[in-house]
């Protein structure tokens, strides 16, 4: 079991989806965040879930709602709220809509993350991950300076900060389930 906090990332817009994607039904859980939270909860000892309002699911956990703003749907709030929830200096982020990373993937991140930078995330040959990977408490100021100034850009961040890359050959553990087709394409990966 892995010390590190881990936050699952439900509080997405889901726009694309049509529906909000963490509530999907997944792999005979009722929703995909159940699913994600099930898993994880295998692999680290503690397990969060960071959303809007914890009001929207029906099944316990360790909820950190996202800090109030006009941008409701922005990272950056849960990320704020994060911080300020959480004692350790560090965290797993993972996006609640990528159900196949598994502990191979978050184990090498862990891997290759050192005390001295601000971030190490996952990369493939599409880009960087930035909702797979460890952020560290170095970026708490910078994370609260984007939400005061509506920045939501975590590509932006990452490549300015000390981050760590962590390259990937295999893409198929980053499927991102934004779109429909993507849903059903993971629907039979299971």
């Amino acid at each position: 079991m892995l010390n590190i906090p881990c936050v699952v990332f439900a509080g997405g817009k889901s726009s694309r989806m049509g529906e909000d994607k963490s509530l999907l039904p997944f792999a005979g859980f009722n929703t995909l965040t159940e699913f994600q939270l099930s898993r994880l909860k295998k692999i680290f000892k503690n397990v969060y879930i960071s959303c809007k309002e914890k009001s929207k699911f029906d099944f316990e956990a360790s909820f950190i709602e996202d800090v109030k703003t006009a941008q409701t749907f922005a990272p950056t709030a849960g990320f704020v709220a994060i911080y300020k929830e959480l004692k350790e200096d560090s965290f797993f982020a993972l996006s609640v809509d990528a159900p196949f990373v598994g502990q191979k993937e978050i184990q090498k991140i862990i891997d290759a993350d050192k005390q001295d930078i601000d971030a190490t995330i996952a990369k493939t040959e599409f880009g960087i991950q930035p909702m797979c990977g460890i952020y560290h408490r170095s970026l708490e100021n910078e994370f609260s300076k984007m939400l005061e100034n509506d920045n939501h850009k975590l590509g932006f961040l990452l490549k300015s900060s000390k981050t760590t890359f962590v390259n990937f050959d295999d893409e198929k553990p980053f499927l991102n389930l934004n779109h429909p087709h993507e849903y059903e394409e993971a629907l039979k990966l299971i």
